[in-house]
């Protein structure tokens, strides 16, 4: 499934609507078993996402923030038992770089642009900014980007770990779809397995983490998809996983 932020005559914002309809598309998403990839893109090519509309960012209250809004709909994205990916080119700003974040797979193109700017607007970044951005940047960096500001290009990304794959502008669909087509042919339930470990067992310690892993692996036990796995690599053919 390919989902589209479809505003470019404002980079893309963020505001309200927009969130409502992603989440919408998020639980569609989740109810479809023949999606097994979520895409996330930005129309127009030069933004992904601009971050939050101001002018509601302007309007609101300080118990406004306390709702789920931007961060719940982030965090339901990860906590998604699909694969998600963002596709990276223009800018991903403030809100559209936490989106990103909040993504499994980031790919960024040399014209993708990434920074969390809120610290401008008297505000922080909200939507587990300070917190995806630091598990996988690294606090030093995390707190640089923050703290200063700044924006950085697709290439760096790449280099501090943020995106996941560098491409050309040219090439991002292609790789977007290389990558899919992978992810696709694994067995479905072993991929909702290793995403819920992954992101359950990150914050909790060693022993639990390993505990989380190995319950896991007992359900990818009980499954059809381990038996016609293991059975394909036996027998040296492509395995058939069918999706449920």
């Amino acid at each position: 499934m390919w989902i589209t932020l479809n505003r470019p005559e404002i980079r893309n914002a963020l505001d309200a609507k927009t969130l409502l309809e992603m989440d919408s598309a998020f639980t569609d998403a989740e109810l479809d078993n023949e999606v097994r990839v979520v895409v996330i893109q930005g129309a127009g090519g030069k933004s992904f996402a601009s971050g939050a509309d101001i002018q509601q960012l302007y309007e609101r209250e300080a118990l406004e923030a306390l709702i789920p809004g931007m961060q719940g709909l982030y965090t339901k994205i990860e906590n998604c038992s699909k694969v998600t990916i963002a596709a990276v080119t223009g800018f991903a700003l403030g809100g559209g770089c936490e989106l990103a974040l909040a993504c499994d797979i980031r790919v960024g193109t040399k014209q993708a642009r990434f920074g969390l700017p809120e610290l401008n607007l008297g505000i922080i970044p909200g939507a587990g900014g300070t917190q995806r951005l630091s598990r996988i940047v690294g606090k030093g960096r995390a707190l640089d980007m923050i703290l200063t500001g700044k924006i950085i290009d697709g290439e760096e990304a790449e280099r501090i770990g943020l995106v996941t794959y560098f491409t050309d502008k040219t090439e991002l669909v292609e790789t977007v779809e290389r990558i899919a087509s992978d992810v696709m042919k694994k067995g479905p339930v072993a991929v909702q397995l290793v995403k819920a470990a992954v992101h359950k067992g990150f914050d909790v310690d060693a022993g639990t983490a390993m505990w989380i892993e190995k319950l896991s692996q007992a359900v990818a036990f009980t499954t059809e998809d381990k038996k016609e796995g293991t059975l394909a690599f036996l027998e040296k053919r492509t395995a058939n996983f069918i999706n449920r």
